[in-house]
């Protein structure tokens, strides 16, 4: 979710406060999505899958649009 008055913007978990970046911090250091879901008991495993799959889609798209051009 996105909303300017909800961390200037920055892309957060709904109807929370906690950044998507979070997420990907914890990925990029090694932990596995059930610990940043023990962490964060409040945000839906669906959420973080759907965010996840989000970002593959923007990626793909990205790079086709690279290979493209």
């Amino acid at each position: 979710m996105v909303d300017k008055d909800i961390l200037g913007g920055m892309p957060v978990s709904e109807g929370t406060r906690v950044p998507v970046k979070n997420l990907f911090d914890y990925l990029e250091a090694g932990d596995s999505l059930n610990e940043f879901l023990d962490d964060f008991d409040y945000i839906p495993k669906e959420h973080c899958l759907a965010v996840i799959q989000a970002s593959e889609k923007l990626l793909l798209e990205a790079q086709l649009h690279k290979n493209i051009n």
